[in-house]
């Protein structure tokens, strides 16, 4: 009998609404709104000083992850960059350095990393935690297209023009292929604690291809607001972010908010009606 509680990815099909996709700079708004968010960030809990690595989306840089390098060092946890200048797409470089650095925080912290990867971030940490498996606390994904099917990606044709032109005239189904996706190309997940966060007002990556199938005890959906851009400046995002790095290590429990968050998250996310992406919560 199926698990009514197994992470399933969400049933949306084709690319993201036309409308979502224009709307995308709306992300401003929500950069605008964030110190409204202080009353749900200064109740979000603290950390217990674990390294945290943090990866950008495609075309950005450590430049863009500062709200959440600022907001999880206030939380105490001990944050780091990738290091490796803009995000240009998979590189063979990145490939072997993500590894080198998720085992070097390892060794000279003495503890786990958790990796907190914002679109095409989130592909990188499921690569750079394939073959770190001993090295990796966590993974947070925020709107990164971690399912794969064979029909390819579903993002907007300008999103995938742009992969083309700068990265790989193939697109990014070239990278797909690379041998170390396998795991992503099969839907095979790590027992690692992964959680990914999607909107269904994305306009860059729609969210059966940000959600996954997988095991309860290690793996689930959260559906937020707002935009792609923006979710790196999204309060919501920010104070589940720090609730799932909070979990206890070894002690991993799916996404059940408390408080104000917990209020915050079912006006806004739509979360009090049953979402078939995230039945667990």
């Amino acid at each position: 009998m199926p698990n009514p509680h197994a992470a399933v990815r969400h049933p949306h099909v084709g690319k993201p609404h036309p409308l979502h996709s224009l709307l995308e700079p709306r992300a401003l708004l929500e950069m605008a709104l964030l110190p409204a968010s202080l009353p749900l960030l200064l109740e979000a809990p603290r950390g217990d000083g674990h390294p945290v690595l943090l990866l950008p989306g495609f075309m950005a840089d450590e430049k863009s992850l500062i709200a959440l390098k600022l907001f999880l060092q206030n939380k105490g946890y001990d944050v780091h960059t990738w290091g490796l200048g803009r995000n240009l797409g998979f590189r063979s470089k990145h490939a072997s350095a993500l590894p080198q650095k998720i085992r070097y925080l390892h060794h000279v912290t003495g503890r786990k990393v958790s990796l907190v990867g914002w679109s095409l971030g989130g592909v990188f940490s499921l690569y750079g935690a394939e073959s770190t498996l001993e090295s990796v606390r966590a993974i947070i994904t925020l709107g990164s297209p971690v399912s794969v099917d064979a029909s390819g990606s579903q993002s907007p044709a300008t999103v995938k023009a742009l992969y083309r032109l700068v990265s790989h005239r193939l697109g990014a189904a070239a990278h797909v292929m690379q041998p170390r996706a396998k795991t992503l190309r099969e839907h095979r997940r790590l027992a690692i604690p992964t959680s990914c966060l999607y909107s269904l007002g994305d306009g860059v990556v729609p969210p059966q291809e940000a959600t996954i199938d997988g095991d309860p005890a290690f793996h689930e959906n959260i559906r937020v607001p707002g935009s792609h851009i923006g979710l790196g400046f999204n309060g919501i995002v920010l104070a589940i972010v720090a609730d799932r790095l909070a979990q206890p290590e070894g002690a991993w429990r799916p996404f059940r908010p408390q408080g104000l968050l917990d209020r915050v998250w079912r006006a806004t996310s739509g979360a009090a009606r049953v979402d078939p992406a995230s039945p667990a919560v």
